[in-house]
């Protein structure tokens, strides 16, 4: 299906330039570069909001589009991303930067779960059942590997890590009282 693969490839992108601002974030932050810090922050919840709508989305499209079968491991990095997208838009149009605790934590857990999964795909993690319980597909399957190294589950542990990212910066910048 030629719309599943331009898909892949847009969410591969997407990934690959999310990879560039996480390094770009750190970099600002370790060398204290405040124009890095200062922007990142001030836009860390319009940012955090996007990366939310765009990664359920293609979560969504992947499972009722492009047929995907989520296993076990996409149910619960889904469980700790789907809220966000409400919780980010609802903090983004009453302006609330206090929302922050809240993504961090659910971007906490989704980060770890997301970093097991992708490790458990290239064989590094010790292998548990996904099927055990009720029927579904292997944590192992890859569905998409673009660019030799990104899969489903990299694609979302590179949203989780960047959001947190957003908040670190937000929380270190001088700007990020700011909620855009």
């Amino acid at each position: 299906m030629q719309t599943v693969s331009i898909i892949n490839t847009l969410l591969s992108i997407l990934t690959v330039i999310s990879q560039i601002a996480i390094v770009t974030i750190i970099f600002g932050v370790l060398f204290h570069i405040r124009v890095i810090t200062d922007f990142f922050g001030t836009h860390a919840l319009l940012f955090s909001f996007l990366i939310a709508l765009i990664v359920t989305s293609g979560s969504l499209f992947y499972s009722d589009v492009a047929g995907y079968e989520p296993c076990k491991l996409c149910w619960y990095q889904r469980i700790f991303m789907y809220p966000q997208v409400i919780i980010l838009g609802i903090a983004l149009i009453v302006r609330d930067s206090r929302v922050r605790l809240y993504s961090v934590a659910l971007s906490g857990i989704g980060f770890f779960i997301a970093g097991y999964h992708y490790l458990l795909q290239l064989g590094i993690a010790p292998n548990i059942p996904c099927s055990a319980v009720g029927y579904s597909v292997s944590c192992t399957k890859n569905f998409v590997m673009n660019f030799g190294y990104i899969t489903i589950p990299l694609m979302s542990l590179t949203a989780f890590t960047l959001i947190l990212c957003l908040w670190f910066t937000q929380a270190k910048s001088k700007k990020g009282s700011s909620i855009y």
